[in-house]
């Protein structure tokens, strides 16, 4: 029975979709510049939670947004003197290629907020037609600007767990806007001069960022869904006025059935962002510890606790896949050395049924893979047991990389290193040059050392093996 802590009830829930397929909206970046591993967190856990349920047997169906359209975007383009368009594509490009070294499954649609108005203007025109939205006067744009009244929903404040006089307290309102409440929040904004905008019933304008994953959720998975994710800065406000915006257009309650959130990365005492200017690139962390080494940092903590970034943290998390790919890939006969699998597998299960407890199913992999060095050097075969690591590794999006090619290599590799080494003998130095090469071609290091050489395939993380020299 799998388990999450849902933060809408605040409570361990059994999960139970509402259909065959499981619906799945995770909010994604705004990409005005490179993504830190504070994204890469969320990311890598929500992949995680799909490779799960992938791997239980349900069908998934996942959508994650580009937010391409908002003042960050406008400020940075018109900083760099190019079109919002421009820097959109740049950084949404880097954005993927960090995904793709990561290892992180690709959704089934990325929707870009700026592609989708016109189902954020039927949402507005329809919250309008209800009561739930007004327009008022733009303090900075001819064109009007148009709010949700948050009062009108009762149980506004129920995922962030505030009242409704608590959210008025903490609300301002700036010079010139027109709410009828402090806390009303905006649905559309009224052109301003020289912003990207769009034809509407209320003139030039563009969407809020609320309403833009409303939209695009109701578009792309219909009006209730099972899982939303996203890290827990967007509980509140965002997360509180899409349930907002998505149950009052559509009157079908609840918009989601499982909100999940991760927790922050932190520097220190303080929260990894962009704003606070604290952060370290994706691109940053694969180049010091590859894919794996990334991705086994983040998963060491549970989802829903801060995890501290240290050099220290993150050159362990290095060692721990260089150690995972050893034991997989390391050469053995068939058999499974004697090593339980069945009872492993129902271990990892467990860990993973348990709010995806990623630390204990480690902790699995782990132990999995001390049994198979052992077995190993005991003269037992152990190779179904190295498919079962491999199998439970990739649930967690551990590639450990090359692990079942090195398997499979691994005998013709040490005999070209033999015949390298017979070579240097002979003082044949051109042909031993050319075997180191060649290998080198296919990504596979060697290093000579006093008593002999080692090889690894040449990727950050990897692990000499040693063999005769």
């Amino acid at each position: 029975m799998i388990r999450f802590t849902n933060t809408l009830t605040r409570q361990l829930e059994e999960f139970r979709p509402q259909g065959d397929v499981v619906s799945i909206y995770v909010c994604g970046i705004t990409p005005y510049d490179d993504s830190h591993i504070g994204h890469a967190m969320s990311y890598v856990i929500f992949d995680v939670l799909k490779r799960y349920l992938l791997w239980r047997g349900y069908a998934v169906k996942h959508v994650q947004n580009f937010t391409d359209i908002d003042d960050r975007i406008i400020e940075r383009a018109n900083r760099l003197k190019i079109t919002t368009d421009e820097l959109v594509a740049r950084y949404m490009a880097a954005y993927n290629d960090d995904m793709r070294d990561l290892n992180v499954l690709p959704a089934d649609e990325y929707p870009r907020a700026t592609r989708e108005v016109p189902g954020m203007i039927r949402m507005i025109e329809g919250l309008i037609e209800k009561g739930y939205a007004y327009e008022a006067a733009s303090p900075q744009s001819e064109w009007p600007d148009v709010y949700y009244r948050v009062g009108a929903k009762a149980d506004y404040g129920k995922l962030s767990h505030r009242t409704q006089d608590s959210l008025l307290a903490g609300a301002r309102v700036e010079s010139g806007e027109q709410k009828e409440n402090a806390a009303d929040f905006a649905l559309w904004k009224g052109a301003k001069a020289g912003e990207p905008s769009w034809d509407s019933p209320w003139g030039k304008g563009r969407p809020g960022w609320h309403i833009e994953c409303s939209a695009m959720s109701l578009h792309y998975l219909g009006e209730r869904i099972d899982i939303h994710g996203g890290g827990e800065d967007l509980i509140f406000p965002h997360h509180e006025n899409e349930i907002a915006q998505s149950e009052a257009y559509t009157g079908a309650a609840p918009f989601v059935r499982y909100w999940l959130h991760n927790a922050w990365v932190k520097m220190g005492d303080e929260k990894m962002s962009k704003s606070l200017g604290n952060f370290i690139t994706i691109r940053d962390g694969l180049n010091k510890v590859g894919g794996d080494g990334l991705r086994l940092w983040i998963l060491t903590s549970h989802y829903r606790k801060p995890l501290t970034f240290s050099e220290e943290t993150l050159e362990a998390a290095q060692h721990g896949a260089a150690r995972l790919r050893t034991a997989a890939r390391a050469p053995s006969d068939d058999g499974d050395g004697g090593i339980d699998t069945a009872a492993t597998r129902e271990r990892f299960t467990a860990a993973m049924d348990d709010d995806l407890n990623t630390p204990q199913a480690l902790a699995v992999l782990f132990d999995l893979a001390k049994e198979i060095n052992r077995a190993r050097d005991e003269g037992r075969g152990v190779r179904d047991a190295q498919a079962l690591l491999l199998d439970l590794a990739d649930v967690l999006g551990l590639r450990l990389e090359a692990a079942q090619e090195a398997i499979e290599a691994a005998p013709f590799i040490e005999l070209l290193i033999q015949v390298r080494s017979d070579l240097r003998a002979a003082k044949q130095w051109a042909l031993a040059d050319q075997i180191r090469d060649g290998l080198a071609a296919l990504r596979i290091t060697l290093e000579d050392g006093p008593q002999s050489t080692t090889w690894k395939p040449d990727e950050a993380g990897s692990s000499a093996t040693p063999t005769s020299r």
